[in-house]
């Protein structure tokens, strides 16, 4: 019951808690083209992320299960709005199911209500390859989440404090399970170090967690008698973290995740070079507070706009807007240039 009551923890606080606001896409813009040359009804929203073709850049990212009937029904309700849009959607950690097989019907409802979905698994790095196995098989997964939380495991009052051999186990996991791995951040972002690390254990996709969305150090924090404050404010920006990951390993597919609001700034994590785009925040709290229905037509209306912002930049696909022209200003410019990255490349 402890396990259960911390997941219901974690989504009321990250609702109390908020969205950071603070990704950094605020410093990224896009360069006006008068003459675009395409037609709206033309433009493809198709995406591939590490050999996992999809509808849409656009997924579902891990949020919850595994605390009872609550979370079997957000997750029953997240997986109906990912079939009605053709969207992939990833469950929360699936731990709490392997070890109490009495959650498993959380995490189980998404296959029943998105039969024929791209579902994404989730685990932490302590997962083992029978885990893996065991996770991949609860929910039928097209591909699996490994999780990387180090601050939100320090700040958690009851959290691991032990990360030795998390590396050999995501090599071993990855080279075992049949699936594409995802390893993810979630929400202190990946550093180039972090990133070239894990290629060369093999990984090939990773989803970068940046800071600037739901801050789990926050959410943890609110559960502990002694705060740790400085731990509130730490991790790499969803934008820089992005540019990170893409230019020291150009052959891994990134996914940008963390603090991602709106059609705008979906088109920026994409311009960015991310080939695919995780929102979990803002869905919950659409889900919270208008229901399924409304959260539906959000993410259709998101697909209308990002088609609408893809047409002003005369891009007709996600490659094309993958390559798009921006300006990088601000914090982001001043980090990524203390980094030794070359900004004004993305502006010619």
């Amino acid at each position: 019951m402890e396990r259960e009551k911390r997941k219901l923890d974690h989504i009321e606080f990250a609702l109390k808690t908020g969205q950071q606001h603070k990704s950094g896409l605020e410093d990224i813009s896009f360069i006006h083209q008068s003459l675009p040359g395409i037609s709206l009804n033309n433009v493809n929203l198709t995406a591939e992320v590490g050999g996992l073709k999809l509808s849409s850049p656009i997924f579902i990212n891990a949020m919850t299960g595994g605390g009872g009937l609550e979370t079997e029904r957000l997750n029953g309700d997240l997986a109906i709005a990912a079939r009605e849009t053709g969207i992939a959607m990833a469950v929360g950690s699936q731990m709490a199911a392997i070890k109490d097989p009495r959650q498993q019907t959380s995490f189980k409802v998404v296959r029943q209500e998105n039969p024929e979905g791209v579902l994404i698994g989730n685990l932490g790095g302590e997962a083992t390859v029978d885990q893996a196995k065991r996770a991949h098989e609860m929910i039928g997964a097209n591909a699996l989440q490994i999780h990387i939380n180090v601050i939100q495991e320090l700040t958690m009052p009851e959290g691991d404090r032990n990360f030795a051999g998390t590396l050999s186990r995501i090599e071993k996991i990855n080279r075992s399970i049949g699936i594409p791995v995802i390893v993810k951040e979630v929400g202190f972002g990946m550093s180039m170090e972090t990133v070239q690390q894990l290629r060369s254990v093999g990984v090939s996709i990773i989803d970068v967690g940046g800071f600037g969305g739901t801050n789990f150090a926050k959410i943890e924090n609110e559960r502990r008698a002694k705060v740790l404050g400085y731990f509130n404010e730490w991790g790499i920006p969803t934008a820089a973290s992005i540019v990170e990951a893409v230019n020291v390993s150009p052959e891994i597919s990134v996914i940008g995740s963390g603090g991602i609001q709106n059609p705008l700034e979906i088109s920026k994590v994409l311009a960015l070079g991310a080939k695919g785009v995780g929102l979990a925040g803002h869905f919950l709290k659409l889900h919270k507070e208008l229901g399924l229905v409304q959260l539906i037509k959000e993410i259709n209306y998101i697909h209308e706009d990002l088609k609408i912002i893809m047409t002003a930049l005369g891009c007709g696909n996600i490659s094309e807007l993958r390559e798009s022209k921006i300006v990088i200003t601000g914090k982001t410019y001043h980090w990524l240039t203390q980094r030794g990255i070359d900004c004004s490349s993305y502006a010619k």
